[in-house]
């Protein structure tokens, strides 16, 4: 997650800052500051394992090992914990390691081993179908007897009106109307049964989940699976606010206690939705006459949400559904599941391509979309990672069995990964440890395969785009990067070219940085050093 948001029992206390706004405030100050020495944490930072790659030992090498370690040991952030590791695409050369074995908490790192992983084992065209089933065709009235099925298979990109070149539900209302159904006389359901397993990441926070990039991953998603929420001030005081959705809908209730207060009052607000409902609560005190504010929230149970949209996207198309609007998932009985195969397909959407979600993905750190790339990986490739045990393989979830997709990949590339610890696909779990080195030759393998521009493209470029965009501007195209953050950690991985064409893969994660300042400071100066780093003249061993 790239949004720093100020979280106290799971609700909103003063604002939401977004990060990409803290780092510009930084960017000035990046070249400028020097800070004090932490003889202790420069002895515990650059301790590093026997077992870790050895680093090679050129001039080169020594200056940008003397740059980096001046960065992290004569900062703010020297009482943090770093680990960094730089390779070269060239000929595998460790060029720089700090704790490169070490575990840290990767943050939205984690995207890197989903996004990647998947494109090379599932292909960057690969594409998402939602479809409209019925028990059969209309009859020489138009109507349906029987069920509805909007069935989703996780396309991160379905929307409900048309837009861009996204799918949409109003061109599945187009078919259904081109097909000639009139009308349902049966229940319109929302059918997220494709995926088997939790809708959040294992290890997610609870007070994360209200929040957009807390959203449920379900195989039937829709408009991202979240709501605006708008907070308008009255133009006098002793007036409630007015408090609003961008989606007008009774899917959703709304608890208004915001004040309108005297002019000089310091804006407060809180906001809170039920775990397992849509209601939102929402107070706090404005000053009349003046600015808003706003939140993106994450809707409860998408897969009804879809549905309900669906039977307005209908309505308005001219297609009327007697009956009631559910949703369906794995859980259910064996006699009520539903089976594609079995029935009529009349309407689908296919999605954009892997390559373009990833990049969606990637790009603006989205973390429904790497937890559906995860499960999506999980579902179409679980042959590839079995379970020893036949009761855990007929029972894990997709997730897990994504998981244990990317933990087989990493092993056959021969990246150490059983201390590894995997737990979700987005990096929104505090539970997940991987290390600097493993990423850094993850980076470096999929740079060697079919996926590789596609990957590599996805990532944000340095003073140009996404998560990026504002950040290192001093070698902008030269940094192709996945950024993280959560609270007390940042990571950066990704690629860097040389001033002289040399390439390197790179990871750099600082965790348990508790001071006032942001190690994000210290993390792109060391990225400017590894940019800057000059074209190395390894010795190569002759291939016998």
């Amino acid at each position: 997650m790239n949004t720093r948001t100020r979280i106290a029992a799971g609700v909103l206390t003063v604002t939401a800052t977004l990060f990409a706004l803290e780092v510009t405030r930084r960017q000035a100050t990046l070249y400028a500051y020097t800070g004090p020495t932490n003889e202790e944490g420069t002895a515990s930072n650059k301790t590093s394992s026997k077992n870790a790659s050895k680093p090679s030992s050129s001039s080169a090498d020594t200056r940008l090992a003397n740059e980096i370690d001046n960065v992290i040991d004569s900062g703010e952030f020297a009482s943090a914990r770093w680990g960094v590791c730089v390779i070269s695409l060239r000929d595998g050369h460790v060029l720089y390691s700090r704790n490169g074995d070490k575990l840290f908490t990767p943050a939205s790192n984690m995207k890197i081993y989903t996004t990647a992983i998947a494109m090379d084992l599932l292909g960057a065209d690969y594409r998402w179908r939602t479809s409209v089933y019925a028990q059969s065709d209309p009859d020489s009235n138009g109507t349906l007897n029987g069920d509805l099925t909007l069935y989703g298979r996780g396309a991160p990109d379905l929307v409900t009106h048309l837009k861009e070149n996204k799918p949409s539900l109003a061109q599945l209302a187009d078919q259904l109307y081109a097909r000639g159904v009139r009308r349902v006389r049966g229940d319109l359901v929302g059918d997220e049964s494709y995926f088997r397993g939790n809708s959040f990441g294992d290890g997610w926070q609870w007070n994360d989940v209200q929040w957009y990039f807390g959203a449920e991953a379900s195989a039937l998603s829709i408009d991202a699976n979240e709501v605006d929420l708008n907070i308008v001030p009255a133009g006098s005081a002793g007036e409630l606010a007015a408090v609003t959705l961008n989606k007008d809908s009774n899917y959703f209730h709304v608890s208004n206690n915001v004040a309108s207060g005297p002019r000089d009052v310091i804006p407060t607000v809180g906001i809170r939705r039920g775990l397992s409902d849509n209601e939102f609560v929402v107070w706090g005190e404005f000053p009349a006459g003046g600015k808003g504010f706003g939140a993106r929230l994450s809707v409860h149970n998408p897969a009804l949400w879809a549905a309900t949209l669906f039977k307005d996207v209908l309505a308005a198309r001219g297609i009327i559904v007697e009956g009631q609007v559910r949703h369906r998932d794995f859980r259910v009985r064996e006699s009520e599941r539903f089976n594609p195969q079995k029935a009529v397909e009349l309407a689908a959407v296919t999605s954009n391509t892997l390559g373009e979600i990833a990049a969606v993905t990637n790009k603006n750190s989205v973390n429904l979309n790497a937890e559906l790339i995860l499960r999506s990986l999980g579902r179409e490739r679980t042959a590839m990672a079995p379970d020893a045990d036949d009761h855990k393989m007929r029972e894990r979830g997709d997730d897990e069995a994504g998981l244990a997709i990317i933990r087989m990949w990493l092993q056959r590339a021969g990246i150490p990964s059983l201390n590894l610890a995997l737990h979700d696909g987005s990096g929104l779990s505090r539970l997940n440890l991987i290390t600097p080195e493993a990423t850094a030759r993850l980076l470096v393998n999929i740079s060697k395969s079919s996926a590789a521009s596609s990957f590599r493209f996805s990532l944000p470029v340095a003073g140009e785009d996404g998560t990026l965009a504002f950040r290192m501007k001093a070698v902008a195209g030269r940094i192709a990067a996945k950024t993280g953050s959560l609270v007390y950690d940042n990571a950066l991985s990704g690629y860097a070219t040389t001033e002289d064409g040399e390439e390197l893969a790179f990871a750099v994660i600082c965790n348990d940085s508790t001071g006032a300042g942001n190690s994000v400071v210290a993390i792109d100066r060391i990225g400017l050093a590894i940019a800057g780093h000059p074209a190395l003249n390894h010795q190569i061993p002759s291939q016998k």
